[in-house]
């Protein structure tokens, strides 16, 4: 794994547009970064990165089937009660899952295993960039003779994701909501409509004050009709906390992600995991804040409320004194603590692997750098390659 500088494409603005890249830039400042590229080794990405996703998400399902039988850990979890049978339906059906992220620390080979920070299981992003932009940018790259002829990339997200839909559609049509004046979440959401719709399916858009409830229990659009399948690029935890939320349990409509991914994209099911599988190699200690056992971290770990998003309410603690701390909204419903495995940093940048699933097979890669050890929204997406 290395970063390899890159003189960026004069014109890839006008790529990104063309291509209806629309938020490459957040406040004037650059998102989508191409002046470098991460170059990986084949064997770093089939046997460091992608063979641990698969086992990893394995065993996430593992823990799932374990926890929808146990309330203490639905409690444990911060989950409200009045949203358990939901998520045990969904998983008694199986209703079926589309994506999420795994995001890995990991800093090539001879670095040690790529370690789970977290599973954006629910409502990840970053999806477009890293399966059309980032392997346009690398078609471009070989036309022009600007990267090594031979290179590849580890990106097979877009054929896998029309493929799921095609194989995971109960009904002709999928609804998508999301808040649509965000442009990351719209940018996000018109994408996944597009592999829909290569999928055979329909697939509206609908905003999310748009969708409202029948007395039947179907959520409706506007116009009252009921919606079969909805996408949503809304956490599950914000629909248990809404009032419409205590109907999903009996509602007919079905959604995608189900509600069982609750389970996953909490991370208090971090400290489950290792008390799953202790010692794991891509796993790292993590306990939920109550538990004594925490103390064997010392003074040197990462503490995560169990819903967060873009590092908020993320501190990082070496040695006792705090490392890195980032504010925001979460914590409500408790923390982890986690062992300490710091993003490596590469000419000063601090790198995340994002490791992509569809269905139950990883698919692809994105890299986000930042300038500090907490990975937030403000951090840069940069595109990779496969060495030839």
């Amino acid at each position: 794994m290395r970063r390899v500088a890159t003189p960026e494409r004069p014109d890839w603005r006008e790529h990104a547009a063309r291509a209806g890249f629309h938020f490459h830039s957040f406040d004037g400042a650059p998102y989508w970064d191409e002046s470098a590229h991460y170059a990986f080794g084949l064997a770093e990405i089939e046997d460091d990165i992608e063979a641990p996703s698969r086992e990893l998400h394995a065993l996430c399902l593992a823990f799932v089937e374990r926890a929808v039988e146990d309330g203490g850990i639905l409690a444990s979890l911060g989950i409200p009660e009045h949203a358990w049978d939901a998520i045990r339906a969904s998983w008694r059906r199986r209703d079926p899952a589309l994506y999420g992220r795994l995001d890995l620390s990991y800093g090539g080979a001879g670095t040690g295993p790529a370690k789970l920070l977290e599973y954006n299981a629910d409502t990840p992003t970053a999806l477009y960039e890293s399966a059309v932009f980032q392997w346009l940018w690398l078609e471009d790259g070989l036309a022009r003779g600007r990267l090594p002829a031979g290179c590849d990339q580890f990106n097979a997200l877009h054929e896998r994701l029309v493929a799921r839909f095609a194989a995971i559609a109960s009904t002709r049509a999928i609804a998508f909501t999301a808040f649509a004046d965000a442009p990351e979440d719209r940018g996000t959401v018109a994408y996944l409509q597009d592999c829909a719709l290569q999928a055979g399916l329909a697939a509206p858009f609908l905003p999310l004050e748009a969708i409202g409830l029948d007395s039947d229990g179907w959520f409706v659009d506007a116009e009252g009709r009921p919606i079969e399948a909805l996408f949503k690029l809304y956490p599950w935890e914000w629909v248990f906390a809404d009032p419409f939320g205590r109907a999903v349990g009996a509602s007919p409509t079905r959604f995608v992600e189900p509600p069982w991914k609750a389970v996953l994209s909490n991370k208090g099911m971090l400290a489950h995991l290792w008390a799953m599988e202790p010692g794991h190699p891509n796993l790292l200690p993590t306990f939920l804040e109550a538990d004594p056992a925490r103390a064997v971290l010392g003074g040197s770990f990462v503490r995560k409320p169990l819903y967060a998003r873009e590092g908020a309410n993320v501190l990082i603690l070496r040695d006792g004194a705090v490392a890195a701390r980032v504010e925001g909204p979460y914590g409500g419903e408790g923390y982890v603590r986690q062992g300490l495995a710091a993003l490596p940093r590469f000419e000063g940048r601090h790198a995340l692997v994002g490791s992509w699933i569809v269905g139950d097979e990883p698919a692809g890669l994105c890299l986000r750098e930042g300038d500090g050890p907490i990975t937030t929204d403000r951090a840069r997406f940069v595109p990779h390659v496969i060495d030839p």
